[in-house]
């Protein structure tokens, strides 16, 4: 897959091409952050920085990158790559792709203090906005959601920047062995899941997690996240279990294919109404060998 972030010199740059993919007009814009037109089109040919109370406003808005726009709104900007597809940024093009896997198990015990549990309600209704560029969340999924952070604590998390904004989380589910089948079967969709359809692991001899959505706006946190994932499931004492996920984006499903999943089923190739492109296949396995192989 070729790489597909844009280099960005300023933060008027980011702005322009946000406002085009979401179809907004700049009297739009500017009305959902406040401020009059003039203010949006100086920001945009670059006679002016966005000041540090609307810069945040900007974050909460857009859902962009807080290290992004920061580093675009400086008096000395610094260029940055980002990709909407993907919604991730890279500070040089050599980092736009992820490492392949064994660059990961060679950095397993890499971890990284920004990482944290759920925290139920400001999380959620955060992931939900975050999200809904991939995955619409219903009332009955955000429920999933919640319980599936009470049940599993340790997959269900959150990962910050160095100044506390978020930068992606993990959401895995502790499936049923009769709602994996009907995933697995393509007899019900992701979207159908509830509160019933989960349980905890250590109830089944064979736990199945399912990575609902695990999602950075870096490599570098999809390292971290994705790391502490599979320290998790290297460290349980029953070693016997499935790992599946229905990835839309092409990067989660290139790192699940390395780490050892197979492809089972795929969907239809598409784009979605914010002309991001969507690709469903179900993936299943484990990382037992991945882990373990010298």
């Amino acid at each position: 897959m070729p790489h597909r972030m844009k280099k960005y010199n300023t933060v008027g740059e980011l702005l322009i091409d946000y406002r085009k993919i979401n179809k907004l007009s700049q009297a739009e814009f500017a009305d959902k952050l406040n401020v009059d037109i003039r203010t949006v089109q100086r920001w945009e040919n670059g006679a002016t920085l966005i000041k540090p109370e609307k810069e945040e406003d900007i974050i909460n808005e857009t859902l962009l990158p807080y290290q992004l726009v920061r580093n675009l709104n400086a008096s000395v900007p610094i260029p940055t790559y980002y990709d909407f597809n993907l919604r991730k940024y890279s500070l040089s093009q050599l980092t736009n792709r992820l490492p392949d896997a064994k660059w990961f198990k060679s950095h397993l015990e890499v971890a990284t203090k920004r990482i944290r549990t759920l925290d139920y309600e400001i999380d959620i209704n955060y992931i939900v906005r975050y999200m809904r560029f991939h995955k619409e969340i219903s009332k009955s999924l955000r429920e999933v959601i919640r319980e599936a952070a009470r049940l599993l604590p340790e997959m269900n998390l959150i990962i910050t920047d160095d100044s506390g904004y978020y930068s992606g989380h993990s959401l895995v589910f502790p499936l049923r062995p009769e709602a994996y089948e009907r995933l697995r079967s393509r007899e019900m969709n992701e979207q159908d899941l509830t509160v019933k359809d989960l349980i905890h692991h250590k109830k089944l001899d064979r736990p199945i997690f399912f990575g609902f959505d695990i999602t950075a706006d870096s490599n570098d946190n999809i390292y971290y996240i994705s790391s502490q994932l599979m320290r998790y499931v290297r460290d349980k004492p029953n070693q016997e279990y499935i790992f599946c996920s229905i990835p839309f984006r092409y990067d989660n499903l290139e790192l699940n294919e390395q780490l050892g999943l197979k492809i089972i089923w795929e969907g239809e190739r598409g784009k979605n109404e914010y002309g991001i492109e969507v690709y469903p296949r179900f993936q299943e396995g484990s990382f037992r060998n991945y882990l373990h192989e010298e």
